[in-house]
């Protein structure tokens, strides 16, 4: 087997439950989505490899999500990087694909040859769930804290959900025998079942800036069975995470066979992108026609481009803003 070579647990998002420890979680392999993902912009090292955790983030939490949902994971920061936006797209139907996008911002100049995390600055990490039309958006945001995105993401989920929460992820570019580089990531999530959270609303928790952490959540047995996995979470490695020759089935086997895994349908995931023109057509309906004059290029175009997918679109000035001709505003 080559490094390049397709296996049948990339891009996926298997489930599975602890039955003795009252644990749920889920174990991620992407392989050709990330490659797709990061192909679509010339980052930097530090920018990619903070894109790279984002997406593998996106693809643990959104795979509980619905038929039909969007999740979207954010980062802002006054920071050189200054968003990291990701988007999960829940399956159309049944047992087909979920679709991951993603894309940073950044100021090329502020970069340092520090830590990926020392790029993002002070800010916020949010979480928003679209349930589709007619629906409110939810949306939960936790302080950029704890000295790496996951830990954003735990903290979240221990202050938004009161759900302790673990979050163990490597991903990176492997060099094949040719000199090709390749990108693999896996991870590991876990999670105490809903109904353990005993935190009283309003105390305030024993993590950075006061956020609670897993410990203020749980207690007696529940705190013992979380110690346990989190124990025997800790003896993976990097390869064992990445996956190319162990699948996630035998993963979990090995990490938590005293806990009597219970693994459910895989997800597959791909990388896609929702934009089309009549999208960017919708997006400048609030334009008149002297907004959309100041638009065009010298052409004589309206041009825009997708920041998470790179499509190009190209539009007659004429036929977009609600002032269009032929009604064509979309």
């Amino acid at each position: 087997m080559t490094l390049g070579e397709k296996l049948a647990w990339d891009d996926t998002v298997l489930p599975f439950q602890l039955d003795v420890s009252d644990v749920r979680g889920r174990v991620a392999r992407l392989d050709g989505v990330l490659g797709n993902v990061l192909k679509q912009h010339n980052y930097p090292p530090q920018v990619e490899a903070l894109v790279a955790e984002m997406a593998l983030l996106t693809a643990l939490i959104g795979q509980t999500i619905k038929l039909r949902w969007k999740l979207s994971l954010q980062v802002q920061s006054d920071g050189p990087v200054r968003m990291i936006a990701t988007d999960y797209y829940g399956p159309t139907e049944e047992g087909e694909p979920a679709r991951i996008r993603a894309y940073a911002s950044f100021d090329k100049d502020r970069l340092t040859n520090g830590a990926p995390i020392d790029q993002v600055g002070n800010g916020y990490f949010a979480v928003l769930i679209d349930q589709g039309p007619g629906t409110q958006p939810y949306q939960g945001i936790t302080p950029i804290a704890g000295g790496s995105i996951k830990a954003c993401a735990e903290a979240y989920f221990a202050q938004s959900e009161q759900l302790p929460t673990r979050f163990s992820l490597t991903f990176g570019k492997s060099t094949e025998a040719g000199g090709v580089e390749h990108w693999r990531a896996g991870g590991v999530m876990i999670q105490v079942m809903p109904k353990a959270g005993v935190h009283v609303a309003g105390e305030g928790g024993a993590g950075e800036e006061g956020l609670l952490t897993a410990a203020d959540l749980i207690d007696g047995d529940q705190e013992e069975n979380w110690n346990r996995v989190n124990f025997h979470l800790d003896t993976v490695d990097d390869l064992e995470l990445i996956g190319p020759s162990i699948t996630p089935t035998d993963l979990l086997v090995r990490l938590f066979h005293e806990e009597q895994p219970r693994v459910f349908d895989a997800q597959p995931v791909r990388f896609g992108c929702s934009c089309s023109e009549d999208k960017v057509r919708q997006s400048l309906s609030i334009y008149s026609a002297k907004d959309i004059q100041k638009m065009t290029t010298e052409e004589g175009t309206v041009t825009a481009d997708c920041q998470f997918c790179g499509a190009h679109y190209v539009m007659d000035p004429k036929t977009v803003g609600f002032e269009a001709e032929g009604g064509n505003a979309g």
